[in-house]
């Protein structure tokens, strides 16, 4: 019984591009929570302001989803391996920047600022190649597995990462943390190297920016796209309540500290995660991951709900661990369904898109948790959120009723064709 939960790991053991290209996922990330953290850090300290530091979110949104499109359909007209390559060796000098600033007698406050928007940008570009480039490298029966792995892997370097980087910076100070990413960068570098090339099929398009118009009419000609990309929206737009952990900390850690209770809570959604990350093995069987969705996106909400009306922050952080998983399943299903779903030739568009959905939901998440917690309260803030996540994961399931009914048949997909029940 346990054996049939643990993760599957067919893909790291039958595809030997998967294998590394995962590595090389592994050890960027790592590398880059370092710097994500050690950014913070550095602009709290040049200028003791909380508003420059939030400023950063500002800085990445547009170049991010702007620069996404666009990099999907570079995804389509190049070889995905040489994009992923080249981002790579570019986002490896940005941190070499930060470490050069850093090691100045006075370090100073906007390249920060630019080397986090010109990440965006970077970022934008890479991610539809990266991501167009698995269903490549895996047969269609694996992609749960696949899709398990790499949130495992996401999960597993946002933990370690954080933690590493709050003994680098303590100990050894930020440059120590950006020299570990430049080293991070190199050595993805180096691994993905060894990946096959991935040219482009038959179908490929020009670099322009008129076949993005192709993508986004597949993508609304697809009722089950549509709808999985408003379940992620109603998710994180609702019932995301990490710009009131802060204020939902100090109420709650007067026992144990509000900055350790706030470190547990950004730790506790991750940790959740990898929990489910690592007894993912059932999902692999599962074939409705249209209900799989909306069951986990309504557990979700039901999670966060349960973190704000709890008064006791063991609770919050259990809360906390089962929405993590709940997230978990859902943007793994929702994964496993795109790549069903979307042919090769538009997999770098459609990622873009995917990119974008991805983007926008957090951010309008932030905003929506800091108009409501000054009107309501935090407390108030979170749970309606979390409440209000469930009635709209019910209004989709409502509407989107191709989402309910569709269902993956292994015996009409193989690998790198259309898995759909619409006809292309």
């Amino acid at each position: 019984m346990l054996r049939g939960l643990l993760p599957g790991t067919a893909p790291l053991r039958s595809s030997r591009d998967f294998r590394l290209l995962w590595c090389s996922g592994f050890v960027t990330s790592f590398g880059t929570v370092l710097t994500l953290l050690a950014i913070p850090v550095q602009i709290k300290e040049i200028t003791g302001s909380p508003l420059a530091v939030g400023l950063l979110g500002t800085v990445e949104l547009v170049p991010m989803v702007v620069f996404g499109l666009y990099g999907g359909v570079l995804a389509d007209a190049l070889d995905r391996r040489l994009m992923a390559v080249v981002t790579e060796l570019v986002l490896g000098v940005l941190s070499a920047g930060l470490l050069v600033n850093a090691l100045l007698d006075r370090p100073l406050l906007w390249p920060l600022y630019a080397a986090v928007s010109a990440a965006a940008v970077v970022q934008g570009l890479q991610g539809p190649a990266l991501t167009a480039m698995v269903p490549r490298l895996v047969p269609a029966d694996l992609m749960a597995e696949a899709m398990a792995l790499n949130s495992l892997r996401a999960n597993i370097s946002a933990i370690g990462g954080s933690a590493v980087a709050g003994v680098l910076i303590s100990l050894l100070g930020l440059p120590t943390a950006y020299l570990v990413d430049v080293v991070t960068f190199a050595c993805s570098v180096l691994l993905m190297l060894r990946v096959r090339p991935q040219p482009v099929t038959g179908h490929s398009s020009a670099p322009s920016l008129s076949p993005l118009a192709a993508g986004v009419r597949y993508a609304l000609a697809r009722p089950v796209l549509v709808g999985s990309y408003l379940v992620d929206l109603v998710a994180t737009a609702l019932a995301l309540p990490f710009a009131l952990f802060a204020f939902l900390a100090a109420d709650l850690g007067a026992d144990l500290g509000a900055p350790w209770t706030l470190g547990l809570m950004f730790s506790a959604t991750a940790a959740g995660g990898v929990l489910a990350a690592a007894t993912s093995g059932w999902a692999a069987r599962i074939r409705r991951h249209g209900v799989a969705t909306l069951l986990a996106s309504a557990a979700w909400g039901v999670a966060v709900a349960g973190a704000g009306l709890s008064p006791w922050w063991p609770l919050t952080l259990g809360a906390l661990a089962l929405g993590g998983a709940a997230h978990f399943v859902a943007d793994l299903f929702r994964g496993v369904l795109w790549n069903h779903l979307v042919p090769d030739r538009l997999r770098g568009r459609l990622a873009g898109i995917e990119l974008l959905v991805g983007s926008a939901g957090p951010q309008l998440g932030d905003l929506r948790a800091g108009v409501f917690g000054g009107f309501l309260g935090i407390r108030r803030a979170v749970w309606t959120g979390g409440l209000a996540c469930v009635a709209g994961i019910g209004m989709v399931a409502a509407g989107a009723r191709a989402l309910v009914r569709y269902e993956y048949e292994p015996a009409e997909c193989e690998a790198g064709r259309l898995c759909s029940p619409v006809p292309d």
